[in-house]
């Protein structure tokens, strides 16, 4: 892990300083990183997925407890730094590129390093082969990172979603972002992002993050978040496709009832009728807004809907 100190030493030997654009705010609270880092507790079976590793300061640490692990960083120049600080670790890959393909999806070559760190610790395991590798092994995939702020949001709703699904995220985000992650229905800060981990797993603030914790500080405050993955939960998902665009019909107009979100049902979905028909059978009041449904209610409507087609 890198001070304060050394993070600008590293920077101004390659002639830069922190990209706002880009969202840079460093990480300089050793202790905090440690707990970012303990909260994970990593294994030599686990494979990570870092996003914005910035200078390789938490790639280390990482490095140093995980089986695997795959850093994604942006910057055409300070991918090259952590590069360097992490040169003869043979279990970490630096990649130089955007984390998302767009909106809709991360960024193929980081899914598939990620795949095959997932296959080789399959095969070897924290200790050498794993015996009935070949049946499938239990190997963790995490997100442990100090989010970049323009990305947090798309990064973990993919996440949560998969087809790449993360077993579990520790993350630092904006404050903003991580009481999104943890709203309750009817809030104000309620939506797409709450309901797809909420649907997916269990989130828990565990720090908020003063803005001096970083470098250089944020105009806000930050917070250290867990999410887990409820295995009991996510398998209630039938057709995650279609719950993504059953989110998508009602979030999308959020402030309208949900009778009136069905004039833009798309035909894939159904019908108007249909889904008045849906609402009833799970006794949900067509006056109701879309932020007033929970996430279990809308993993049925969307398992509903799908039954509907069959």
């Amino acid at each position: 892990m890198q001070t304060k100190h050394q993070i600008q030493e590293l920077l101004s030997s390659a002639g830069v300083s922190p990209n706002r654009r880009l969202g840079q705010h460093f990480l300089v609270d050793l202790n905090l990183m440690r707990l970012l880092v303990d909260a994970a507790q990593l294994t030599g079976g686990d494979v990570v997925l870092e996003v914005g590793c910035g200078t390789g300061s938490l790639t280390e640490a990482l490095a140093e407890q995980a089986g695997a692990v795959v850093a994604v960083e942006i910057d055409r120049t300070l991918a090259p730094i952590a590069e360097s600080q992490v040169a003869g670790r043979e279990n970490v890959q630096i990649i130089n590129a955007d984390i998302l393909s767009g909106k809709g999806a991360l960024n193929p070559a980081v899914v598939e390093a990620l795949g095959q760190a997932r296959e080789e610790r399959e095969r070897i395991g924290p200790m050498g082969p794993m015996p009935g590798a070949s049946q499938g092994s239990q190997v963790r995939l995490l997100l442990v990172s100090n989010l970049p702020y323009d990305v947090a949001s798309p990064v973990m709703i993919h996440l949560a979603k998969g087809p790449l699904a993360a077993d579990a995220m520790f993350v630092t985000v904006q404050k903003e972002v991580a009481e999104r992650m943890a709203a309750a229905p009817g809030g104000r800060d309620y939506g797409t992002l709450s309901i797809f981990l909420q649907a997916t797993g269990e989130v828990e603030i565990l720090r908020v993050l003063k803005p001096s914790v970083f470098w250089p500080p944020p105009s806000v405050d930050s917070a250290l978040v867990r999410f887990v993955r409820n295995d009991s939960k996510s398998r209630q998902i039938e057709d995650m496709a279609i719950l993504s665009d059953v989110v998508g019909l009602f979030m999308g107009h959020r402030r309208k009832m949900l009778r009136a979100c069905l004039k833009s049902v798309p035909p894939h979905l159904g019908d108007p009728d249909l889904w008045l028909r849906i609402l009833e059978q799970h006794a949900i009041d067509p006056t109701l807004r879309p932020g007033e449904l929970t996430p279990a209610q809308y993993v049925d409507l969307a398992n509903a809907c799908r039954r509907s087609a069959m």
